[in-house]
């Protein structure tokens, strides 16, 4: 070996020495890791190191500081995990890996988390939530994206009725009213009411229901008061009827105007209402002498006359005369002949015209001429003949009774003469009296003066005929 000198060459052998391969008798305790320390201790108390081996010791030494801290952490968790400390076997160490009971265990290693199972131990293959845990049933959600609808049973669609403007309720509910008072069914109105969606303009209907029917006729009137008796307590309420009879109060002096006798026809419906049990008599009483317009308080007037008057009545049915064919029979019959006889007494052809026209029976009309032609053959002088002329020229020229209803008028006559002469024994001669005068009027044509039925006179021929009897 070459002398390289002095100091510098027993520094390069000690060099050699530390790096060099240790013997086995030379190692001790772990693979002879603890003998290279004793040795670099012992280099270090000797004041041999270099720099180089100062800084390979300092690395040893962080590298060991590590390695401890890593085994502490991992005991640690080793000790949480373990529920039976005895399960050691005796003469191992606790603090060895190989100590470890359960190698499976799914806790944190690392020192991180609180050391829980993952998912509340109720997580793993196979495993459908954690033990004792009850699923209740979930209804289907239908923003779910695996909602399958044919699946969740029977649709149902529901309608949406848009709710009807204030401008568009006046246009759907005349027509409606109007056709109400062609047929007369108010289950009918109520259906169609159902299928609207009038909101918090219901009571209108009311309102406009009663106006249309004051610009109409009796039997209009009549229908409307029905009406309302039908839908109150079903479509309208109470409280509904009195803001709808309220807002035909304030609107008298418009109605007066196509209408004047409307605040005493308003007055009827206002009696009728509160006999029905459509209106309180609070609402009456309410309003009664704290009203300024002159046309409502003549209404309420009105109506304060109608009530004390059938104040033992239960409904006021003949507030409004009961017009049209929904009158008995009999009773038409009745206001007939009570017509012709104030005709015969007065002499008022527009008085009896008006009487006609409210009964609104245009299809009844034969009645009347039949009732007057009887009382022509039941009465005495040429009077009653030429009144009743008067009176039918005046009904054909106007166009009161046509021509079918004048027909059929006399055609009864003419079949029931042969009772009629019974108890009239001159009715034949008197029947064609009137049948001359009226075709003269030009109240009946020449084909039904012509059927009128003539008595034929019994009459004696000559002896040579063996004074038998001819007719």
């Amino acid at each position: 070996m070459p002398n390289f000198g002095g100091v510098e060459n027993e520094t390069t052998i000690n060099h050699f020495k530390m790096f060099a391969p240790l013997k086995p008798d030379q190692l001790g305790g772990e693979g002879g890791s603890y003998g290279a320390e004793d040795e670099l201790n012992e280099a270090e108390v000797n004041g041999n190191w270099t720099p180089q081996e100062k800084a390979l010791h300092e690395a040893r030494l962080k590298a060991k500081a590590k390695r401890r801290l890593r085994k502490s952490s991992s005991r640690d968790s080793t000790r949480e995990s373990l529920s039976e400390p005895s399960s050691i076997e005796p003469g191992t160490d606790p603090h060895s890996p190989k100590g470890k009971i359960n190698t499976n265990d799914r806790k944190s290693r690392t020192g991180k988390g609180r050391g829980l199972p993952k998912k509340g131990g109720a997580g793993g293959k196979g495993v459908w939530g954690a033990a004792g845990m009850v699923y209740e049933m979930e209804e289907p959600d239908a923003k779910d994206p695996n909602y399958d609808e044919s699946s969740q049973g029977d649709t149902i669609y529901a309608t949406v009725v848009p709710e009807l403007e204030e401008g568009e309720l006046e246009k759907t509910v005349n027509p409606i009213v109007q056709e109400y008072f062609e047929h007369g069914d108010t289950k009918e109105v109520e259906m169609l009411l159902k299928e609207l969606n009038l909101g918090p303009h219901r009571y209108e209907f009311s309102s406009l229901a009663v106006s249309l029917a004051l610009e109409g006729k009796a039997s209009h009137r009549e229908l409307t008061s029905r009406l309302l008796s039908d839908l109150s307590g079903k479509m309208l309420s109470g409280n509904e009827m009195e803001r709808a009879f309220d807002k035909i109060l304030k609107e008298l002096p418009d109605l007066i105007l196509d209408t004047p006798e409307a605040p005493q026809m308003l007055g009827q419906f206002m009696a009728r209402a509160i006999a029905d049990h459509v209106l309180p008599m609070s609402f009456f009483n309410r309003y009664k002498g704290k009203v300024d317009c002159d046309y409502a308080r003549a209404a309420l007037d009105r109506a304060s006359v109608l009530l004390s008057m059938k104040k033992e009545i239960v409904r006021l049915d003949n507030v409004w005369g009961v017009g049209g064919g929904q009158r008995p029979v009999k009773h038409l019959i009745k206001e007939m002949n009570l017509l012709l006889k104030e005709y015969l007494v007065s002499g008022d052809v527009s008085e009896a015209e008006h009487c006609l026209r409210d009964l609104e029976v245009p299809h009844f009309h034969h009645e009347l001429v039949y009732e007057a032609i009887v009382m022509v053959l039941e009465s005495k002088g040429d009077k009653a003949i030429q009144m009743m002329v008067n009176l039918l020229k005046v009904f054909w020229q106007t166009g009161l009774i046509t021509l079918d209803q004048m027909n059929r008028g006399f055609q009864r006559v003419y079949d029931e003469l042969p009772e009629i002469n019974l108890d009239v024994p001159h009715a034949h001669s008197i029947m064609e009296s009137f049948v001359d005068v009226c075709f003269q009027e030009s109240v009946i044509t020449k084909q039904l003066r012509d059927a009128c039925p003539s008595r034929g006179r019994k009459r004696f021929v000559s002896e040579g005929d063996g004074g038998m009897i001819k007719s």
